[in-house]
């Protein structure tokens, strides 16, 4: 590659996200500004108790899957502690890395309870990384049979044509699938990148990351569609949700705060009113977001307690 090429390239990259996040951030004002909040507000009063029951159940048994991940990472790392503070760990930096960004709950928050729990940097790294492999193996094929049979409608002027969506679903889905086989054949099963190795799972393994990761996206997709009410397709749901977690990412806004509404509307608004759509992606952050959050809060606390106690008596071990 010749250098200006590789100059031109890196700016881009740093340029890029940032250029789309404040393109985003444009809609969703000029989008906000012709909302009718009181009426989203009154849609939102009027949701069936039992909806939200629903809603809030699915959007636990979504977390309780996520949190699962880690536990790929506990038998790949080799790590000792206990599956259920594993889960714990892992509920918690779920929630808030969904809430304040992948920097505060998925690394950093994570990174400090499991260092405190007595486990070392590169382990923490291996859980991690296979926390966020399995998740966005999961994205890459759900999204992929979403393009391939059910693409998600945007507005004029967004819409793209159905050949090209699907061409890249089917991208997508190979891509997931060539996983279990790298797994499967590469030797020895190790990655190495920048000085940095990552153990690869067994292809059973691998299958089950894929299972596990697709599961986790279907869940979330039911919780949003629950709360719909059935006046919307399950796939177009799923579909508008999978648009919406990668409008997230690429633009950097913690919670996707604006960026889902933004997209939701865009993709379902032909199908309900707006008012409506709103007051259910809000239902969405009330049960996804605010929900587990407000249960991470105090076991963070007692987490933090627990290992101050544990340190401690160690530390008084020791100096017997």
């Amino acid at each position: 590659m010749r250098p200006w090429v590789r100059s031109a390239w890196s700016w881009f990259k740093r340029v890029a996200p940032w250029a789309l996040a404040v393109l985003v951030l444009v809609l969703v004002v000029r989008q906000a500004r012709t909302v009718d909040w009181p009426a989203v507000g009154q849609a939102l009063q009027q949701m069936p108790p039992d909806r939200l029951a629903a809603a809030a159940g699915l959007a636990l048994l979504s977390h309780g899957l996520y949190a699962s991940f880690d536990l790929i990472g506990r038998r790949l790392s080799g790590h000792r502690l206990s599956a259920l503070r594993t889960l714990g760990t892992a509920a918690i930096s779920y929630a808030f890395n969904l809430n304040a960004g992948s920097l505060v709950g998925g690394f950093a928050l994570r990174l400090r309870l499991y260092t405190r729990w007595g486990l070392s940097v590169a382990q923490v790294a291996q859980v991690i990384a296979h926390s966020m492999a399995t998740n966005w193996l999961g994205y890459l094929w759900v999204g992929g049979v979403v393009l391939l049979w059910a693409p998600p409608r945007l507005s004029a002027g967004w819409a793209l044509p159905d050949p090209a969506l699907r061409a890249a679903g089917l991208a997508m889905l190979l891509a997931a699938l060539a996983y279990p086989v790298l797994c499967r054949f590469v030797r020895p099963r190790r990655l190495v990148w920048r000085g940095q190795s990552l153990t690869l799972a067994s292809a059973p393994l691998a299958v089950w990351q894929l299972v596990a990761g697709g599961a986790s996206w279907l869940l979330i997709g039911a919780t949003v569609w629950s709360l719909f009410g059935g006046r919307i397709d399950y796939p177009t749901v799923l579909g508008a949700l999978l648009l919406a977690a990668l409008a997230g990412v690429l633009t950097h806004v913690p919670a996707g705060l604006g960026v889902l509404e933004a997209v939701f509307v865009a993709t379902l608004g032909g199908r309900l009113p707006v008012v409506e759509v709103l007051a259910t992606v809000l239902a969405y952050r009330a049960t996804y977001y605010l929900l587990p959050l407000a249960l991470a809060l105090p076991a963070y606390a007692l987490s933090e307690a627990a290992a101050r106690h544990r340190n401690g008596a160690a530390e008084a071990s020791a100096q017997r």
